[in-house]
């Protein structure tokens, strides 16, 4: 199936790449033309200019792109030129009632929607490891999977679709959760004294092990907080796990504290760094008199 990517970020690139390999990747789309330009050069694939000119080389795109507005951009600006029976896969991070009205919108046309995020961070995206969660059609589905095996190791079908964005929003206050310990553990670990890298490479084989601790620790120790997940991306993904659970009564006092300090790393210039540097917000607690 011939297939089009839309959004070369940190994520898309190696997803792109991925379809590459496996012979599926037709024709590329980014925002900044010369970033798809560059890609199609050392790929040897299509880089188009004009968003709609992607569905003249594709049957199926997927779209990565970093919020709810850009998705339904996108999706406005290709409903015009898509064919009936083309699959759209978005592998976004938005939420589970965008993904709804892109389905309903692309119905229309006789084109079928997958919501499709996925988990893993830029080295799942580079080796095709990725966790994909999925919500659409069983027909879906099943159409989408040479495409998605290409990308992701664990793929799941939750149900219809939402059901993927869902998933993932779940998956969202994991990682808060996860990367909330791993900085203050490693915070207290430094305030006493421990030599880092044999704590990192120990706890990483204990019952608290996990994975930001074993790849996102040595960023910490470092004090390097290279971009692999975005405080500005995970705090978006955030504030929509926040709504969809007030859409149930309920609030999240893992989530409202997360979003409380990524707004104050945020205001400190550190919005683009990876979300290990919420370390930084850890340490300061030590060094009170």
């Amino acid at each position: 199936m011939k297939t089009g990517f839309i959004g070369l970020g940190a994520m898309g690139t190696g997803m792109a790449n991925n379809l590459r390999q496996q012979g599926l990747l037709a024709a590329v789309w980014n925002r900044t033309f010369a970033r798809a330009s560059d890609f199609a050069q050392k790929s040897g694939c299509i880089a188009v200019e004009v968003l709609p000119d992607i569905t003249n080389h594709c049957e199926a795109l997927v779209i990565c792109v970093s919020a709810d507005q850009d998705l339904l951009d996108v999706i406005a600006t290709l409903r015009p030129a898509l064919r009936p029976g083309m699959l759209i896969i978005d592998c976004s991070t938005v939420s589970a009632s965008t993904a709804r009205a892109c389905a309903a919108q692309l119905r229309e046309v006789a084109c079928e929607f997958l919501d499709a995020p996925v988990s893993g961070g830029v080295e799942g995206a580079r080796l095709g490891t990725l966790a994909i969660m999925a919500g659409g059609s069983p027909d879906a589905f099943a159409r989408a999977q040479p495409i998605l095996s290409a990308m992701g190791k664990t793929i799941t079908h939750f149900g219809d679709n939402g059901c993927g964005q869902a998933a993932k929003a779940a998956n969202q206050i994991l990682c808060a959760g996860a990367i909330q310990a791993a900085a203050e553990a490693m915070a207290f670990a430094k305030a006493e004294g421990l030599p880092l890298d044999k704590l990192i490479d120990t706890l990483s084989k204990g019952a608290g092990g996990s994975w930001y601790f074993a790849h996102r620790a040595p960023n910490m120790m470092n004090d390097q907080y290279p971009a692999g997940f975005r405080v500005r991306l995970h705090e978006k993904d955030l504030k929509i796990c926040r709504d969809m659970a007030r859409e149930h009564g309920a609030q999240l006092p893992l989530i409202e504290m997360t979003l409380i300090q990524y707004r104050r790393l945020i205001e400190q210039g550190h919005g683009d760094e990876d979300i290990s540097t919420l370390f930084r917000l850890k340490t300061a607690l030590f060094n009170h008199p």
